[in-house]
């Protein structure tokens, strides 16, 4: 009897479809599909998904799930904070007032900056006396009694989301975990973050801003996860695997989800960020720049050697999370980002999106704002229908938009059109400009991969903006987040502040911190199923010169922490240092370190990983050179303000060693790609489109 297939199964659920993706354990062969989000409850969006892809897939044994998911970062962005409150040391009240110093733009503006409003009011804020050093000596033992009163003030105002930071926590964890003890015994409904497990970092303003965004999605994330495991459960049956993706890179089973949901803030763009890496490592391409281009937004990371930079620097609209993540930058400009016209007169686009419901106007779903969407039907770029015809689209809406804006601006409405898509690029490409012209580096020396349902749109043109290289094309670009969830290993970050200069290092009180975080990373892994000799280890730390507010982070050679390989590390920072800011303070051999050459110690961290398998990126076989076996016609697209007619290709049909000549239209399932004048258009061995420009 032949023994059924294995699926492993990525779904990542976007602002306006859900991306599914099926993966052959023993083949390899893959399937997608995609289905419409359901905002008022995703998690119906994603049993749909499964069970189309599952139709699609001919059955099959589900071997595992892994889910990308939003829900934290759109609660937060949100910016409705009801129920939360912080509990923090006596004589901290207004810790979220002072924060930082940095004023946005600077302090040559012509204004006067205000400082945003905080995430708990000032009324939801109680203190209780205790007090440890920064070397985690107990200098005031907390006040039970307060702490009592507290935890009851937080029962009569029915505030079940609560944040515990209290000073040098990080240090000494014992005060925070009796509080939360005590909370616990008089809100036993209420969801608690402690700021020593949540970060035990110092720096008071972030870390306890952290802690508060774990204690606000705490219950959302929960909540959602749960219905969702439920759901598959009742399904799939309860041994199938369900992992979340993590804004580090990895995923993290459901069950663990509940207690860390501040790990899954950036879980769907850093799954996107992945895929799309190891799809262009596997193409031969180790230096790119990843666009994801959505219904919403645009998320674009630097990838050097095959690997995403990872920061601890980041932020969801306004407010800091300091964890591991993969570095992403954001912009407003999607698919679905709404044209308007300013109060100056000049055409805007973005950051507001229609989103999946109603959607832009073409969508037909009583959306009366012009999107980036219709903008791209009018001028002939996309198909009258999407996915595969599942979704008609409105011409006619569309022209009606682009008229009335026209109206305002004395334009045609494929002015405007042709308008909103150049703009609609610029924020595309000085996103990109973000994480590489501010670092110092040179966008001219990466190859775009550009994915997501409308990131193959604009490319090309990013393509000419730019000076890159090559934009390279995936097959089915609007599943690649989806895909990103199946090439990632379970993977966890610990990390504890231990202040040290270089000069008056501890070895022995360095190596035991760390095998303490590697302890705690095995422990969480051997609960995931994972045995001693599958677990990998890697250990890092943060460093920085004497005097500086913020560090560098490197990675440790192998080996316990002695003097050459503390003096190895250090030599890392200075090269790591040179390299992200042009310069650094190496001192002169056999000299004794003074002034700005002293190096710091200041974060030590350690990352457990979990390996899973990862689907193999399949080589096709060569074609004929005759792509005219995919074309299916050809229709007038306008580039410039000219109809010129384009090929239209269907992607299924074309074959590696295939060359198109531009003008010509891309089309397949979920996404469609736009060969402007002026550039062609090659299939390598993989699948994919390499753009590159026609030589003068």
């Amino acid at each position: 009897m032949k023994a059924e297939r294995r699926l492993r199964i990525g779904i990542d659920t976007g602002g306006t479809f859900t991306d599914v993706v099926a993966v052959d354990e023993s083949t390899g062969a893959v399937v997608i599909t995609k289905t419409p989000t359901t905002t008022q409850d995703p998690s119906l969006g994603v049993l749909e998904g499964i069970r189309k892809v599952l139709r699609l897939a001919g059955g099959g044994e589900v071997a595992a799930v892994s889910h990308g998911t939003t829900v934290a970062t759109n609660a937060l962005l949100a910016e409705r904070y009801d129920g939360l409150a912080l509990v923090t040391t006596a004589g901290f009240r207004h810790v979220l007032e002072i924060a930082r110093q940095s004023v946005p733009q600077g302090y040559g503006n012509s204004y006067f900056w205000v400082k945003p409003q905080r995430l708990v009011p000032l009324h939801h804020v109680r203190e209780v006396a205790e007090r440890v050093d920064f070397h985690g000596e107990v200098l005031t033992p907390i006040d039970e009694t307060a702490a009592a009163e507290v935890a009851a003030w937080l029962r009569r105002k029915g505030l079940t989301a609560v944040g515990v930071s209290f000073i040098h926590a990080y240090a000494n964890p014992a005060h925070e975990r009796r509080m939360r003890d005590i909370i616990a015994r008089a809100l036993p409904e209420a969801h608690v973050s402690i700021s020593s497990e949540v970060l035990p970092e110092y720096r008071e303003y972030e870390r306890t801003m952290t802690t508060l965004v774990d204690a606000f999605v705490k219950g959302r994330v929960a909540r959602y996860v749960g219905a969702i495991h439920e759901r598959l459960a009742g399904e799939l049956g309860p041994a199938v695997p369900f992992y979340v993706m993590k804004s580090n890179g990895g995923v993290i089973s459901a069950r663990e989800v509940a207690e860390h949901p501040i790990t899954t803030i950036l879980s769907g763009p850093a799954a996107g960020a992945l895929g799309a890496s190891a799809l262009a490592v596997a193409a031969g391409y180790d230096r790119v720049l990843t666009a994801d281009v959505g219904g919403t937004s645009t998320d674009v990371c630097l990838v050097e050697h095959g690997t995403p930079g990872i920061t601890t620097d980041g932020a969801v609209g306004r407010f800091p999370v300091k964890v591991p993540m993969v570095d992403i930058v954001t912009v407003g400009s999607g698919g679905g980002s709404i044209a308007r016209v300013g109060r100056d007169g000049g055409l805007r686009v973005g950051p507001d999106s229609a989103g999946a419901d109603p959607g832009p106007m073409c969508y037909g779903r009583g959306g009366d704002r012009t999107a980036a969407t219709d903008a791209h039907l009018f001028l002939g770029r996309i198909p009258p229908a999407l996915l595969g015809g599942e979704i008609a689209l409105d011409v006619g809406a569309a022209e009606r938009g682009l008229a009335r804006l026209g109206e305002a601006m004395r334009l045609p409405p494929a002015r405007v059109a042709e308008g909103i898509l150049e703009i609609a690029a610029w924020n595309q490409a000085n996103a990109i400009r973000q994480v590489s012209v501010k670092r110092g580096l040179d966008p001219r020396d990466y190859t775009l991969v550009a994915f997501g349902g409308a990131g193959p749109l604009l490319a090309g043109r990013l393509l000419d903006l730019l000076g890159l290289r090559a934009a390279l094309i995936p097959p089915s670009p609007g599943n690649v987040s989806a895909l990103g969830l199946l090439v990632v290993d379970v993977k966890n970050d610990y990390v504890q502040t231990l202040v040290q200069r270089h000069d008056r290092l501890e070895p022995t009180r360095v190596e035991e911190h760390f095998r303490h975080l590697e302890s705690r990373a095995r422990a969480a892994l051997r609960a995931e199923g994972f045995a001693d000799d599958e677990i990998r280890i890697g250990r890092s730390a943060d460093l920085r010169y004497f005097g500086q507010a913020w560090e560098v982070r490197v990675e440790l050679p192998p080996g316990p922490v002695g003097e050459a390989l503390a003096a190895e590390t250090v030599e890392r920072f200075h090269a790591a240092h040179e390299q992200r800011f042009g310069y650094s303070y190496r001192q002169t051999p056999g000299a004794r370190a003074t002034g700005r050459q002293i190096v710091e110690w200041v974060n030590l961290r350690a990352t457990g990983i979990g390996p899973i398998e990862r689907p193999k990126v399949a080589e096709l076989p060569p074609g004929d050179g005759r792509p005219e076996r995919a074309r299916r016609g050809t229709r007038a697209v306008v580039f410039d303000g000219l109809a010129l007619p384009s090929a239209l290709y269907e992607r299924r049909h074309l074959a590696p060693g295939d060359v198109l000549a531009a003008p010509a239209i891309v089309e397949e399932f979920g996404a469609t790609t736009v060969i402007f004048p002026g550039l062609t258009a090659e299939v390598d061995r993989f699948g994919n489109l390499v753009l590159t420009r026609r030589p003068a």
